[in-house]
């Protein structure tokens, strides 16, 4: 294994700093950001900032307006959290932390600009935390958490005790974030707002290019060339994984070798350095065999379907592997590897009827979901509750959404989930319903949130299963489900599993 790597801190991208501020990144370190204030603390990135800073004993405070489930955890680290936004929850601070989607004019971000504050990007102050830590950064379009939990998890099996920050929990931790002991910072990088290019890691992931986020980079090529960047942030004596499956992975893959970079490729295709053949799915999980240059390594495996888990989980194995991580530490915390929340997680059942949540918003990640549900469904029928995710995607995908959609027995569609955005006459959640190719009878846009368990309850009958899909605010939605379900059951509360009623 080589020397520990250090990752040091660029500039974000459109984030400017009072004239008089401190120094707005360069080589700081997490703790010399003073006391840390995060605006908007219990969005899934801010949330996991704020958990890792907590942990490494550095004061923080931050402002909400919806008591998110995650803040009882972030108070009981010692965090301070504001339910409101105002210019006095800055007193005693020294660096403010905002990300992308808070606008340039919020009150607290204008404040502490006004007082010249350290005023940071979410990634600006993450990338100080990864300072002389080696770092792997997990960046595509699909499957980002899912392989940085699985890269996290077996470097815990190792004995190792990473650091990380992930976009979503680990079923197995119940956590998005932890400040551990080992050289090891593992990160999920996100590409929408191009701040994934502010990390120097020692490895770098790239799944897949896909079309997404379009609204910032113009078209596909703008977004693959945004993805070419990542690779070469990469230090020069690390090395990026790439899917050789994947034809924009693979397109990056070539240019970083023909710059002289070390690329490792996995993936089905002959000529992925670690290659899976033989991939068999079902309901009790997936599993491969692999080859690591051409010699095989025996079989792998997880207890989760889907055959995109196993392409998730080779690039978690190729780019530990390839750091001197042992096999059996790989093999061992892919078989135990118990999922994510909100990817394929159970939330329980009641009435005979199946409730599951999945975080699935773009149409390519949404009908991969949607066969692999309905193979979960059996014999009985798919329901799917979606809340589609930002309006510009909306508008630039919604053929695509609604055919993903199609792939359902019954859907109910929410209004988009697009905070900041305006939505203009004749789009939006009732325009992408009447684009799914379903009989009326057996589609249906509701405005409000609160008519959903009384719609499911409706619809939904034993055998069948039900997920809730898209935006965050749907993942509410399932205990609701829930006891309804179990409400209307013969007899009363019945039949449970996980989460549902016993």
């Amino acid at each position: 294994m080589t020397d520990r790597a250090t990752t040091t801190v660029a500039g974000a991208p459109d984030a400017p700093d009072a004239p008089d501020a401190p120094d707005a990144a360069g080589d700081l370190t997490a703790e010399q950001l003073g006391t840390v204030h995060l605006i908007g603390i219990g969005g899934v990135g801010m949330s996991g900032l704020a958990r890792l800073l907590l942990t490494r004993g550095i004061r923080v405070t931050g402002s909400e307006l919806s008591q998110w489930p995650v803040l009882a955890g972030l108070r009981a680290l010692g965090g301070t959290i504001y339910m409101s936004h105002q210019e006095s929850n800055l007193d005693g601070v020294e660096t403010v932390v905002y990300s992308t989607a808070i606008p340039d004019d919020h009150v607290e971000l204008v404040e502490a600009r006004r007082r010249g504050l350290r005023v940071l990007h979410r990634s600006e102050a993450l990338a100080a935390a990864m300072v002389g830590r080696r770092g792997i950064v997990v960046a595509g379009t699909h499957g980002k958490t899912t392989t940085t939990s699985m890269v996290t998890l077996i470097l815990q099996r190792a004995g190792l005790d990473p650091s990380f920050v992930i976009g979503g929990e680990i079923s197995e931790a119940a956590s998005n974030a932890h400040h551990g002991s080992g050289e090891y910072f593992v990160v999920e990088a996100d590409e929408h707002d191009r701040s994934f290019l502010n990390y120097r890691p020692y490895a770098g992931v790239l799944t897949n290019i896909d079309s997404d986020h379009l609204n910032n980079y113009g078209d596909l090529a703008g977004l693959a060339a945004a993805f070419e960047e990542f690779g070469l942030t990469v230090q020069p004596d690390g090395f990026l994984v790439a899917c050789a499956d994947d034809p924009g992975a693979r397109r990056v893959a070539e240019l970083l070798r023909s710059r002289g970079r070390t690329v490792y490729t996995y993936g089905e295709a002959a000529d992925a350095d670690l290659r899976l053949t033989d991939v068999t799915t079902s309901a009790a999980g997936v599993s491969y065999r692999a080859w690591l240059d051409g010699v095989e390594l025996g079989r792998l495996g997880l207890p989760v379907p889907s055959a995109v888990l196993a392409l998730n989980s080779a690039a978690a194995a190729l780019v530990l592997l390839r750091q001197g991580i042992g096999l059996d530490a790989v093999a061992g915390a892919l078989a135990s590897f118990a999922g994510m929340r909100r990817r394929f997680e159970l939330k329980g059942t009641a009435a005979g009827v199946r409730v599951y949540d999945e975080y699935a918003y773009h149409p390519t990640s949404m009908t991969t979901a949607l066969h692999t549900l309905r193979a979960l469904a059996g014999d009985g029928r798919l329901l799917v509750v979606f809340q589609p995710y930002r309006l510009y995607r909306t508008r630039q995908l919604g053929a695509e959404l609604a055919a993903a959609l199609s792939l359902a027995d019954e859907a109910v569609v929410l209004e988009v989930f697009g905070p900041g955005e305006m939505r203009e006459p004749g789009e939006g959640g009732a325009a992408l319903t009447a684009a799914i190719d379903l009989p009326e009878s057996r589609k249906v846009f509701l405005p409000s949130a609160d008519a959903v368990p009384g719609e499911v309850r409706a619809r939904a009958r034993p055998g069948d299963l039900v997920v809730t899909m898209g935006a965050p605010p749907t993942s509410l939605l399932a205990d609701e489900m829930l006891a309804v379900l179990a409400e209307a059951a013969p007899g009363g509360p019945g039949a449970g599993g996980p989460g549902g009623p016993a």
